[in-house]
């Protein structure tokens, strides 16, 4: 935040669980006093509104904003709305959300309004010509549809073994993939291949990297994502017009990425794939049978029909309105 120019205050702040415990007791006192913590940032700062994001961080700070008698908003950008969003409904004064099927997940909201999730550009007009290039710049094939692998910055283990078994069974015989493996895993999938007698390098059809600086440019070149379903990633790919494959991330509150995912999957513009029967086979499976180009082009339509491209404009309108 300070290397981008805006000033950073921090409170403490705790996720609660149901669990009796000293431990819990001790979070719960901690973040009852990171509300008088966020109290005097708040009076120091006099701020015209505040906003939320979710997450058990911006309730103290909602909390206290609500003392001061300053205007509240939360933006919840997840398809089912996460615990603190709920809690603070009542006490907001506008819940912002990015998908329409979250609107009635939150009935003691005072307003709501669909916005869509605030991300950075990621259409560009890319030509045949840039696409090659940009195909070309992984070693890869322009005549060969690209499919592109990621798993976040961090990268996906699961997914990351799954690309490895469908290397060693060199399944992906249509279509070639650009893997993002992420910086950490990198040296662990390429040991792994390693291992199995093949080099990171010299693979068929495969194209494997720690990560992609410039994520816009790929994304723009693929012809199907093959991705975690976090809100940002589900907004860019409604925006950019791809067909996807989402493996939901398991084990994350109110299974959201299962609920995200679900919203392209319900306009027929991605397929779901559980993480825990994830296999080589199986993707492979999915993604031939997305290959063909009216495939690939109806499903890429079906994404933009849920993309919200006013995001900034619709969340400035609701600022104004508060404050006004």
């Amino acid at each position: 935040m300070p290397r981008e120019g805006y000033q950073l205050k921090t409170i403490e702040a705790y996720g609660l669980s149901k669990e009796l415990s000293i431990n819990n007791l001790k979070k719960i006192i901690k973040t009852i006093k990171g509300i008088s913590q966020a109290k005097k940032i708040i009076k120091e700062f006099k701020p015209d509104v505040v906003i939320g994001t979710g997450g058990y961080i911006c309730g103290a700070v909602i909390l206290a904003a609500n003392k001061l008698k300053i205007p509240t908003m939360l933006h919840e950008s997840n398809a089912f709305p996460g615990k603190a969003v709920k809690m603070l409904a009542k006490k907001t004064n506008v819940i912002m959300v990015s998908f329409e099927t979250a609107i009635g997940r939150i009935p003691n909201a005072k307003k709501i309004v669909l916005t869509g999730t605030p991300t950075r550009e990621v259409k560009k007009n890319i030509t045949n010509s840039d696409k090659i290039k940009e195909i070309e710049k992984y070693s890869l094939n322009p005549a060969k549809p690209t499919v592109l692998v990621f798993g976040g910055s961090q990268g996906a283990k699961r997914i990351n073994e799954t690309i490895i078994d469908l290397a060693v069974k060199k399944l992906n015989k249509r279509y070639q993939i650009l893997l993002v493996a992420g910086q950490k895993q990198y040296e662990e999938v390429k040991k792994e291949l390693s291992q199995k007698k093949l080099d990171i390098n010299k693979l068929d059809s495969i194209k494997i990297v720690p990560y992609i600086y410039e994520m816009v440019e790929a994304m723009n070149m693929a012809d199907i994502m093959v991705c975690r379903s976090g809100a940002t990633t589900i907004t860019e790919i409604a925006k950019l017009g791809k067909p996807a494959i989402f493996i939901p991330l398991p084990n994350v509150s109110h299974n959201h990425q299962q609920y995200n995912a679900e919203v392209l999957e319900a306009v027929n513009a991605a397929k779901i794939i559980d993480n825990n029967k994830l296999n080589a086979e199986d993707l492979n499976k999915k993604i031939e049978a997305m290959l063909e180009k009216e495939t690939l082009r109806v499903m890429g339509e079906n994404a933009k029909k849920i993309a919200i491209n006013d995001t900034q404009e619709r969340i400035y309108k609701e600022i104004k309105l508060l404050i006004s």
